[in-house]
């Protein structure tokens, strides 16, 4: 016959045994002597550290000192235009995009190679023109003539990419002209 689930709980608490006092102590006890917790040792990335911080602040309060007596004497050199003004620089920007735009939308072609070989050398010289006038720039400082010949170079330079294009045009439209007459 099935027995009662209160009376098998009432006499397993009758049964049970009691543990020690020491049973907690001696069980964390072999627990540690199992897994040690390892001690981790950053004494020397402590003192690596420290010197790095220590090597970091001589090095700027030396190089801080440096500049700044450097500076206190010495005017920011010109390089090109666009280091003299921030107008200047735009102008050469806007100069400098549509010579390049220009450049790129000439068609090569065998046809046009001689024309392209003169208006490219007079382009040439005008550019080695340029970097001798950025190089006296540079040397004098800002001055007047020099900056107005810098984009007078630039603005002959766009002239002439814009008067080849045009050459160009012109030498095929004849072509197109002949053979429309020649079909017709």
């Amino acid at each position: 016959m099935p027995k009662d689930i209160r009376d098998i709980l009432k006499e397993a608490q009758s049964n049970s045994r009691e543990l020690k006092k020491s049973h907690r102590e001696r069980f964390e006890e072999r627990l540690t002597k199992i897994h040690k917790p390892k001690k981790k040792n950053y004494f020397f990335l402590k003192i690596a550290a420290s010197m790095v911080v220590l090597l970091s602040i001589g090095y700027l309060t030396i190089f801080n000192n440096s500049v700044s007596n450097d500076q206190q004497f010495v005017e920011p050199k010109i390089t090109d235009l666009s280091s003299v003004s921030p107008e200047m620089k735009q102008i050469e920007n806007y100069y400098l995009t549509a010579i390049n735009y220009e450049m790129a939308s000439i068609e090569f072609s065998d046809e046009n190679k001689a024309i392209l070989d003169t208006y490219l050398e007079k382009i040439a010289m005008l550019s080695d023109q340029y970097t001798q006038l950025t190089a006296e720039l540079a040397e004098t400082g800002i001055n007047e003539k020099i900056i107005n010949a810098l984009i007078d170079n630039l603005q002959f330079r766009l002239q002439i990419l814009l008067e080849l294009k045009d050459t160009i045009n012109e030498m095929k439209t004849p072509k197109t002209i002949e053979n429309e007459n020649s079909t017709i």
